[in-house]
């Protein structure tokens, strides 16, 4: 379907009447001038339906709507299947809003969405007065857009004023107030339970010692604050040390199908190095890394690795196609390692939430967050020097993304990350690579640096095009005083 028919299916009612609308048209063509009454009659009845059900004015809200979503005028009459992932996204979205919802229900809004996309989705929920309920991994997005949070933790509901950032400084500080007021009583009943058992025998002062006894029985005592609920506990195995250059990339011109993905373009990634490539879905981003594990070769230049020592692990993004599906979780890991012993094995599976029957289910069955927690645990079966990540983040809850940005942080190798986690990015890259038109752009610094040198950019940009546009105007006055000149010197000759 064209994009205008997609948003035009949501009318469910509207549809079904001008199906209507249209089959009677079709009827009165063939019809006798006997069943053309009839058929007058009921072509009237179905119009006021259509009528009532704002249907005449359908059109003039898809096409009010087309321009909020981000979409020309012309774009209405293309097929949906013309536009990628993140811009159908938006059509869904347009869907939903067509039906002017009274709340907004929004599970992983993000998911498999590019930066710029993300982006554009919180602009507008932000501009809307709808109350939304979101379900999401992504504390960059929680945020931007979130008053209260909600969080689930052991069966128990607690809410929180104020965004994600909000929320993690007022768990922590309701944690060290009960640790505190725990800490107090412990302290208090240890000191009432010295003086019981101390004063229980003694003649003068055991009648007391009773009576903090009973006191003791009536205390309500305060539970020590819970431990962080159950989540990845791993670091990477420090690796042999690495040559200075780790990849190089020169004169890399790649293409896929009649797409140019990169044209004549040069990197260094050096050791220690922690590079995030950042750029819109189909700009390239994991072509690179595939082109850098040798996966794919470029079609002119050169991608290799460092001459000296380089040990490169590889996470794919696709867990489905990296594991082999007909083995079990335990078999993943012994096929791996054939030399290692069963309790090793199981003791490397416990660190990524596999005990019990779970380490005997088969990789087919496993949830997308299983596989992760798989491929992650295989990565450290062996020690690289240069981790590759493609997506490493994807279907992992909050505490576990938490756990890989403490075990980048802490590692000693170079790592090349691909992510549109925003958060995730900020914590561990050092450098940041944007893929823009063929082109690999290299900003050195972290997230936070290149948000600040992309906004720079934009400045320059538009003082410019503002100096142009005056420049523009100055001339034109110019030559608009030069002809009015030119028409009073005219005049006079005459």
């Amino acid at each position: 379907m064209t994009v205008r028919q997609e948003l035009w299916r949501v009318f469910t009612e509207a549809n079904a009447v001008q199906k209507k609308l249209e089959q009677v048209q079709q009827e009165m063509e063939m019809a006798t001038p006997e069943q053309l009454d009839k058929l007058i009659r009921k072509l009237d009845r179905y119009q006021q339906e259509f009528e009532a059900q704002d249907g005449y004015q359908l059109d003039t809200k898809i096409s009010c709507l087309l321009p909020e979503l981000g979409f020309f005028p012309e774009d209405g009459d293309r097929s949906v299947t013309s536009f990628s992932g993140g811009w159908q996204m938006r059509i869904c979205l347009g869907k939903v809003m067509l039906q002017n919802p009274d709340v907004l229900l929004l599970d992983e809004p993000t998911n498999h969405l590019d930066l710029e996309t993300i982006e554009w989705l919180e602009q507008y929920l932000k501009n809307l007065n709808t109350p939304m309920v979101i379900v999401s991994h992504d504390r960059e997005f929680l945020d931007r857009l979130c008053t209260h949070i909600v969080e689930t933790e052991r069966g128990i509901s607690s809410t929180y004023l104020g965004n994600y950032s909000s929320y993690l400084e007022q768990k922590e500080f309701n944690r060290q107030a009960q640790m505190s007021t725990y800490e107090r009583q412990q302290k208090e009943i240890a000191k009432q339970e010295a003086f019981v058992e101390r004063f229980r025998a003694s003649a003068t002062r055991s009648t007391q010692a009773k009576s903090r006894e009973k006191q003791l029985e009536k205390v309500e005592q305060i539970d020590a604050p819970e431990t962080g609920v159950r989540t990845l506990r791993f670091r990477f195995p420090t690796a042999p040390r690495s040559g200075k250059e780790v990849v190089k990339i020169e004169d890399l011109t790649h293409s896929f199908d009649d797409k140019i993905l990169f044209l004549g373009t040069n990197l260094l990634v050096e050791r220690g190095d922690r590079v995030a490539f950042l750029g819109p879905n189909g700009s390239g981003k994991s072509t690179i890394l595939r082109l850098i594990m040798g996966l794919e070769t470029p079609t002119e230049g050169t991608v290799k690795l460092g001459e000296h020592n380089v040990i490169p692990g590889y996470f794919e993004q696709n867990q489905a196609e990296a594991l082999d599906l007909s083995l079990t979780v335990e078999e993943t890991i012994q096929k791996a390692v054939p030399d290692w012993k069963y309790e090793e094995i199981r003791a490397l599976l416990g660190q990524f939430l596999f005990s019990g029957d779970t380490v005997k289910k088969k990789v087919a069955t496993l949830s997308g967050g299983e596989k992760a927690r798989l491929a992650l645990a295989k990565m450290l079966l062996q020690p690289v020097n240069l981790l590759i990540l493609d997506e490493p983040t994807n279907h992992l809850d909050i505490p576990a993304k938490e756990n890989i940005e403490s075990a980048l942080q802490n590692y000693d190798g170079s790592a090349l990350i691909v992510s549109h986690d925003r958060y995730f990015i900020s914590q561990v890259a050092t450098k940041i690579v944007e893929i823009s038109e063929g082109e690999l752009v290299v900003y050195d610094g972290d997230y936070n640096y290149y948000l600040n040198k992309k906004e720079e950019e934009a400045e320059a940009v538009r003082l410019a095009a503002e100096k142009a546009a005056a420049e523009a105007k100055r001339k034109a006055k110019q030559e608009k005083e030069k002809e009015k000149a030119k028409a009073r010197k005219a005049k006079k000759k005459k």
